[in-house]
């Protein structure tokens, strides 16, 4: 280790490559990172530590804790990244005010005459509560509580019970509004309106496989659950009173972001206030208000922290070039686009078995998605003459909603499938073992849904695609 340039300023400082081979440097750090994490450092602090030990080494001590320092700062004051913090606090106010119950007691009473109904149920509620949470984690959390006591009373398949809550919980990722999708718009530089809209339908489309596979599930086996029924049209409709102030935030953020009259930020803060004030109107108590804005502050202040310590990283990055030279070495190999795609998708699930789902993206995009552009032909490409047959922008968004929908994957898949850690901590009376083979079943579900949409990349391009005409 160089220690006299470290002090001095110099490139070159700790491992005495040279600046002649940066590419070198960038995949040295590589498997620093790799090793921090494997090693229980988290996320943010890895990702900052390997950032920072490799632009030492290419540009000097001064220069980058210069460019280290400023980045907490720059990214913090960006009008995009305040779409975080007010999707996660129309997620909470809306649990703590009791909306979930609502919800969830809307769709028994629609559809739980369907085999497997409780089930079914479970799974629309938690797509409609993901168009007001936009986190998995808590919409799975949320539904443990609401759903699971409900199927279990019924003489439902506990495995089942909790397969369906841990999947259901992964819509969140792609119903706007979505967090994930935003930090996706943040690294990559795209449009954070056309990404929640083309979430819109996949999430949609994914809850509808999962109902479809419950039912079908439910036909065949008899421990999987009875239907509900005894609920009069009265009831029905009644219940839908129930709904009105999720469907208004759902009304709002889609209608502003497709016609344009307010940003993504402005209908965000918009759909917080009227949560807000329904809470309110439904007698909200103080201690229910601190604890949704605590839990909003404490998960707002992790995502950040994990943000500005992969921006390092990718800071590092840019400065390396190994993003270009991983394009153009994924460029040299004489296949079908598809194939190499296939095999990119499988880098996801594996490493999706030892990583959160954000940490994840923040950590595979700056290198991974210079590499999907340049396969499909640049961001300049008609789709005539593309791989995928997208033009640029739109496989930028359809590549987007893909590997978000990869990162779902990750949230059901052992050994780390967060999701399913969190169902067996709010039902400790459920074996985390009973809760992996639970979600089997919806893991087959994920990947027929993943086949479906890089077949018909229209399903993802086709609301943001009326927006930009």
């Amino acid at each position: 280790m160089n220690l006299t340039a470290l002090f001095e300023g110099q490139p070159s400082a700790i491992f005495g490559i040279g600046y002649q081979d940066p590419t070198l440097v960038g995949l040295y750090c590589i498997v620093l990172l790799i090793a921090l994490v494997v090693f229980g450092v988290r996320v943010v602090f890895a990702a900052g530590i390997a950032g920072l030990v490799g632009l030492v080494e290419l540009i000097g001590w001064g220069p980058a804790a210069t460019s280290v320092g400023s980045i907490p700062f720059s990214k913090s004051v960006s009008f995009v990244l305040g779409l975080l913090p007010m999707f996660i606090l129309i997620g909470y106010l809306a649990f703590h005010a009791g909306m979930t119950k609502s919800l969830f007691h809307a769709a028994k009473v629609w559809i739980g005459w369907v085999p497997g109904g409780l089930a079914v149920a479970s799974v629309f509620a938690a797509a409609g509560f993901a168009a007001v949470s936009g986190a998995s984690v808590a919409t799975a959390a949320v539904f443990a509580r609401v759903a699971i006591p409900e199927m279990l009373a019924a003489g439902y398949n506990k495995q089942l019970a909790a397969g369906v809550v841990a999947a259901g919980g992964t819509l969140a990722s792609l119903i706007p509004p979505s967090a994930i999708l935003v930090i996706y718009a943040i690294i990559v530089e795209e449009s954070v309106g056309a990404l929640l809209l083309a979430g819109f339908l996949p999430g949609i489309f994914s809850a509808v496989i999962y109902a479809i596979i419950i039912v079908v599930w439910a036909a065949t086996h008899d421990d999987a659950g009875p239907p509900v029924r005894g609920f009069s049209w009265r009831e029905r409709f009644a219940s839908t009173w129930g709904l009105l102030p999720i469907l208004s935030v759902v009304v709002i953020i889609i209608s502003a972001i497709y016609a344009g009259w307010a940003t993504p930020t402005e209908a965000g803060a918009l759909g917080a206030f009227v949560v807000l004030v329904v809470a309110l109107i439904n007698g909200m108590r103080f201690v229910d208000l601190k604890n949704a804005l605590m839990e909003t502050s404490k998960l707002v202040v992790m995502i950040f922290s994990i943000i500005w310590g992969v921006l390092i990283f990718g800071r590092f990055l840019g400065f390396s070039g190994l993003p270009e030279s991983f394009a153009n070495w994924i460029l040299g190999f004489d296949t079908d686009p598809y194939v190499i795609l296939m095999c990119i998708l499988l880098g996801y699930v594996v490493l999706g078995m030892f990583m959160d789902a954000i940490g994840l993206l923040l950590l595979t995009l700056p290198v991974v998605y210079p590499a999907v552009i340049a396969l499909n032909g640049g961001m300049d490409v008609t789709a005539a003459d593309s791989a995928f047959g997208l033009s640029g922008p739109q496989a930028s968004v359809w590549f987007g909603i893909i590997v978000v929908k990869m990162a779902e994957v990750c949230l059901i898949t052992p050994p780390i499938g967060l999701n399913c850690f969190v169902v067996a901590g709010v039902r400790p009376d459920i074996a985390l073992s009973d809760v992996f083979r639970g979600v089997a079943l919806f893991f087959v579900a994920d990947i027929l849904t993943l086949v479906l949409l890089i077949m018909f990349p229209q399903i993802i391009t086709w609301l943001p695609d009326l927006m930009r005409s």
